[in-house]
């Protein structure tokens, strides 16, 4: 065997275990990116603990997975098992007025100003049709019935990847160090100083991003429980901080609003049901859409549009994760771009 024919089946090694090694962490890669984003975000507090702990990086690493385990584990247990009580309770909700059949109008839709007695006539003219509509109604009940399950599905589906998570959070903490220092090795092998630069860019745009995140759920958590203590929903700290973790979800905030906006139409209290409906969408859910790319620009020293595009096309590509990944894969775009199209310096 020549020097040529070796040199060729050693890239072949190389590129079947590269390929095989991407085959079986496939299913896992959204959990791996996510908790090395939550351990880099959380780092600093990582090694406070590790200094009160007298650099004992194990029991550190311990107690910061409890940590998470504690502040997300939990609460999202807790309304995973809220959510699918819920969705069964609605469930039995929607059966029974399908099968009742009555569709006439609320009695409140007359009294909205200028548009409610024109509805109010149309919904009458269409409800004449008895029978044809209780038949559209039982027809619609199966959708609604698989929608609100595939709802209850992904929020099971998002507390195991999240349990996984911070299973994965503990080994990354623990060796940390020696992973970075790896992963500062490869990135100068490969693009030199240009390389470095790169992976100190990722690193500000992740952080960038959490504070983002982080700070945009904060202020939906804030003007909901306004809405809620304004519309008098009961539990409204609660429900303020089931909007905290689930603003992550693009359909979290509305479980709840929507939830607490049900619960005050079936209390008889509806002018705060369409007030809750009205402040639900224009402003709790309106947030994220202008808060969040703001944050994030002004923490990761990036143009607002590159970010917006990023959150939003990640989110399209990689889903959840893509939060993250969809500005860090721009913010690299750009350095290179940048430094590609930059003129030479004249030499004197």
């Amino acid at each position: 065997m020549n020097e040529a024919t070796r040199a060729y089946a050693r890239i072949a090694t190389v590129a079947l275990i590269a390929v095989g090694a991407a085959w079986v962490l496939a299913p896992f890669l959204a959990a791996l990116l996510f908790a090395a984003i939550v351990c880099l975000s959380t780092w600093p507090l990582f090694n406070w603990i590790e200094t009160r702990l007298k650099g004992r990086t194990t029991l550190a690493a311990a107690l910061m997975t409890l940590l998470l385990a504690a502040a997300v584990l939990l609460p999202m247990s807790y309304l995973a098992a809220t959510v699918a009580d819920g969705v069964a309770q609605l469930l039995n909700l929607l059966r029974a007025w399908f099968a009742a059949g009555d569709w006439s109008p609320p009695s409140w839709l007359a009294s909205i100003p200028l548009a409610g007695e024109p509805l109010d006539a149309y919904w009458r003219k269409l409800a004449a049709s008895q029978e044809e509509l209780t038949r559209l109604g039982q027809q619609l009940f199966e959708p609604t019935r698989k929608l609100l399950l595939a709802t209850v599905g992904l929020i099971g589906q998002g507390l195991l990847e999240l349990t996984l998570v911070v299973f994965v959070a503990f080994f990354f903490y623990r060796d940390g160090r020696a992973l970075a220092e790896r992963l500062g090795h490869l990135a100068a092998k490969i693009g030199g100083e240009l390389g470095g630069r790169m992976l100190v860019l990722a690193r500000t745009t992740v952080m960038g991003v959490m504070v983002g995140i982080v700070g945009t759920a904060a202020a939906q958590a804030l003007v909901a429980l306004l809405g809620f203590l304004v519309a008098g929903v009961p539990a409204a700290l609660l429900l303020a901080g089931a909007t905290f973790f689930l603003s992550m979800v693009p359909v979290g905030p509305p479980l709840i609003w929507g939830g607490a906006t049900w619960w005050l139409y079936n209390q008889g209290e509806t002018g705060w049901a369409i007030f809750m409906a009205i402040w639900g969408v224009a402003v709790i859910s309106s947030v994220d859409n202008f808060v969040k790319p703001i944050l994030i620009s002004r923490s990761a020293s990036l143009p607002i549009l590159l970010i917006a595009l990023g959150v939003f096309g990640g989110v399209l590509a990689f889903g959840f994760v893509g939060i993250f990944l969809g500005p860090v894969i721009l913010a690299l775009a750009l350095t290179l771009v940048e430094g590609w199209s930059a003129p030479a310096e004249r030499k004197p």
